[in-house]
């Protein structure tokens, strides 16, 4: 049988081709993630909360329980969706907020029949893992006319606390359930 002998620069050269490899993809990967930092850093440092909503009730030109994007842009209260048009609100129209927080029952008729048809009273304990809590946050607001309208948005536990702060910051009066428990705890402090 003929060997078959190979050339000693091929080896050589892959040789060296695997430890240049072995040292250029580690810092490779180290340049990408620097510089997806530093773009995700000048991102975030220049937007405001953008936060995922349902229109529920009393938008104009929007139809009822419409999904969309909450932000306060400067001085003005924005509600955008892919489609259709983007409501603009100034936040000096707006004449109060208030913040509420509801549990909303998951899964429709087909859980409601799972829950009856469990035996021993299982459905009460189905019952208990299928609920979702949501905050709710109501606005009131003169319109262009000076008619006094309402709109409400539901939005993720803990959402509508950021909006309503942000909101708070910008000088409109925010009222509701966390703001209501935070007072009571400073007048009962002041009080002891």
């Amino acid at each position: 049988m003929p060997r078959i002998k190979t050339m000693p620069y091929e080896s050589v050269s892959s040789k060296l081709l695997f430890r240049i490899l072995r040292c250029l993809v580690p810092a490779a990967y180290f340049a990408a993630s620097l510089i997806a930092q530093n773009f995700d850093q000048g991102r975030t440092a220049s937007t405001r909360p953008i936060l995922r909503a349902k229109a529920v009730l009393g938008l104009e030109h929007v139809a009822n329980n419409s999904m969309g994007e909450l932000s306060i842009q400067d001085d003005v209260f924005v509600y955008s969706r892919r489609e259709g048009p983007t409501i603009r609100m100034p936040l000096s129209a707006i004449q109060g907020a208030f913040l509420s927080q509801e549990d909303k029952q998951m899964g429709g008729m087909p859980m409601a029949l799972v829950r009856a048809a469990t035996p021993y009273g299982g459905g009460r304990v189905i019952s208990l893992f299928a609920h979702k809590k949501y905050d709710f946050m109501t606005l009131e607001y003169f319109d262009s006319n000076g008619g006094l309208h309402g709109t409400i948005y539901q939005l993720n536990k803990g959402q509508g606390q950021v909006l309503a702060d942000e909101l708070g910051a910008k000088g409109v009066h925010v009222s509701g359930l966390e703001i209501a428990a935070a007072k009571q705890r400073v007048e009962t402090n002041n009080v002891k």
